[in-house]
């Protein structure tokens, strides 16, 4: 399936110039609502082995969360590991996976942030602004902003907030286990994106879309 890419630029780029770019094409995300209802969502992983990458795509029918699609794509490392600098390491390997699919789906869930960014562009939003579709990233680990007060029991929220602005939510998608951190990425409001979240995890903490999808990264030939 051939794809559209927006706002193209550089990857083999240094840490400085892929910081000013980010900075650059942070003003291109919009927090807007879904056009229709979501029908399926893909979930995006990355798995890395030394020097090797492995985009893994999977998309999920909604409600009832069968999969409908999948492809997976292998390449070199193509950036080095810097914080806050996750998307120039995976979305090269992301690009020619999203090619390989038959199906494209309606949103696009990564296992990564999106607005909760220390420069509000995680890979979410890089991702969701390159291709114009609607993006959010659901991480399992903190990595800007704070709340508090989170209740335990499952679908409890609190906000992310960073400088004094929400970015994302703080939410239990099981009860008495750690909280995922869901914001968006682009054309996506978080209300919506916490729902997607909530719909796509009945039974594990991480949302099925991004646990196929990691399992999938992994899978060796």
């Amino acid at each position: 399936m051939q794809i559209d890419v927006y706002h193209a630029h550089p990857w083999a780029v240094s840490p400085k110039q892929a910081v000013t770019i980010q900075r650059d094409l942070s003003a291109s995300v919009r927090a807007v609502p879904l056009p229709r209802p979501a029908e399926t969502i893909a979930g995006i992983d990355v798995s890395i082995r030394e020097d090797r990458a492995q985009a893994a795509i999977v998309v999920l029918r909604l409600p009832d969360l069968a999969v409908v699609d999948q492809a997976v794509w292998r390449a070199d490392v193509p950036f080095p590991y810097v914080p806050g600098l996750l998307s120039f390491r995976e979305i090269p390997v992301i690009l020619p996976a999203l090619e390989r699919l038959h199906t494209w789906p309606d949103v696009l869930m990564t296992d990564s942030q999106g607005l909760a960014h220390p420069r509000r562009f995680g890979l979410a939003c890089h991702l969701g602004v390159l291709l114009e579709r609607p993006a959010f990233g659901v991480a399992k680990r903190l990595l800007t902003g704070r709340y508090r007060n989170l209740g335990g029991e499952k679908g409890s929220r609190m906000p992310l907030r960073h400088q004094g602005e929400s970015v994302g939510a703080a939410l239990r998608t099981r009860e008495g286990v750690k909280p995922v951190y869901v914001s968006i990425g682009h054309r996506i409001t978080l209300e919506e994106a916490v729902t997607l979240t909530l719909a796509c995890a009945p039974r594990y903490k991480i949302p099925e879309p991004t646990r196929l999808a990691h399992h999938l990264s992994r899978v060796e030939d």
